[in-house]
């Protein structure tokens, strides 16, 4: 094989051009799939099912049977690409264009799994299999979907099989605005919640022989919002609680609904679980509503807590590879919406290092290719470093 087909821009042409948005496959594992067995991987592409979702299948791979045991982790599914129309070039082409890569998964994320397996194949040309541990790939088809097939289910796979893990890197796209600028060391939680307030229907000209709801779910929702969750954490910005609908679903105008709706979404640090945050939220909710306003309150079950992995010689071995290469010493955030490593944290620890994300589900996704070599460097320092540590 040439070795220009293991640089990391043929790799994430490579899995662009294959259209695995969510559930599909696409192509895009069997290509890692490929390039992994080449590299004396033992490869293997369990399929996950339950009711109401869809079908998906997910890549592991692992070199070697001693530890320690670096895993890389990954997704391979990408967003719908929205009109191709409105691309510069179209989302599945790969194009390169003024020093870009475009295309859907750019950045977000097959150009970090390019990086990865570049970097992997790079390493084992010069040490050869036998480096002092192992190497997995734990790659899944489910981030962007439901979440349910994918990563969290691979894991259990594993566990069963007797596969356990020493530290795991996780490639999504972390950085702000440029390369090296931070490094995830957990995320916070996500809870979501529905308040319905019970009123009355009835002719707005009688107000008397009704109840109207929407006064009542105002008061709920101001008393949600009107004190702080908390103040953050050490490693945490403060826990926000946001409304993203209020409903009553009402076409008339002369008439007091029955009922009004409304939904928050809360992500929180690690002063909460969702159980008591849940508590919390009801508490304030009660106490708003004393004996005059009638609510239910739904909570949706959450698989997303917060949680951190503690700065460690693993955190300092990443952080010292990325200046190395960049010249910029990463912050350690907990910035951001959810990830996988929600679940992977509960198999070793986890942090996560991947590209720029300003593009990242946007029509003309793209990642610059210099962005690609550098991070393909700093993945290759980080495993260099790991088994000769």
């Amino acid at each position: 094989m040439p070795l220009s087909d293991h640089a990391p821009l043929a790799l994430a042409q490579a899995l662009i051009r294959c259209p695995s948005v969510t559930p599909e496959e696409g192509g895009a594992l069997s290509f890692l799939a490929d390039r992994l067995v080449g590299a004396g991987f033992s490869v293997e592409r369990p399929i996950f099912s339950q009711d109401g979702t869809p079908d998906i299948e997910n890549l592991y791979a692992r070199l070697g049977t001693t530890s320690p045991v670096l895993v890389f982790a990954g997704h391979t599914d990408v967003v719908p690409p929205g009109d191709d129309a409105s691309w510069a070039h179209g989302p599945f082409s790969g194009a390169v264009a003024d020093g870009y890569l475009y295309g859907r998964g750019a950045v977000d994320m097959k150009g970090g799994i390019a990086c990865m397996l570049a970097a992997v194949l790079a390493f084992l040309a010069e040490r050869g299999p036998d480096f002092g541990g192992s190497l997995v790939f734990l790659i899944t088809g489910d981030e962007e979907g439901p979440a349910v097939n994918g990563t969290v289910k691979l894991l259990d796979w594993a566990r069963a099989r007797g596969e356990r893990f020493d530290h795991c890197l996780l490639g999504e796209p972390t950085n702000p605005d440029a390369l090296g600028e931070m490094i995830k060391i957990g995320r916070r939680g996500s809870l979501t919640g529905r308040i319905t307030v019970q009123g009355r229907q009835g002719h707005v000209a009688y107000p008397h022989r009704a109840e109207n709801p929407i006064p009542g779910l105002l008061r709920l929702a101001s008393a949600l919002i009107a004190e702080p969750l908390d103040g953050g954490t050490a490693h945490f910005d403060a826990s926000n609680l946001e409304f993203t609908t209020i409903d009553v679903g009402n076409p008339a105008t002369n008439v007091i609904p029955a009922s009004a709706k409304a939904v928050f979404n809360v992500r929180f640090n690690d002063d909460w679980t969702a159980e008591t945050l849940g508590a919390e939220i009801r508490r304030r909710l009660e106490a708003a509503a004393g004996d005059t306003v009638r609510f239910d309150l739904a909570l949706q079950p959450s698989n997303a807590p917060a949680f951190l992995t503690q700065p460690d010689a693993f955190v300092d071995l990443v952080a010292e590879a990325i200046q190395a290469e960049t010249g910029r010493r990463p912050a350690l955030s907990t910035t951001g919406g959810t990830s996988d490593a929600r679940f992977i944290k509960d198999a070793c620890p986890v942090i996560e290092f991947g590209l720029v994300g300003q593009t990242m589900h946007e029509v003309d996704e793209r990642v610059a290719v210099a962005d690609l070599e550098r991070l393909t460097a700093i993945y290759g320092r980080v495993v260099e470093r790991y088994f000769s540590a």
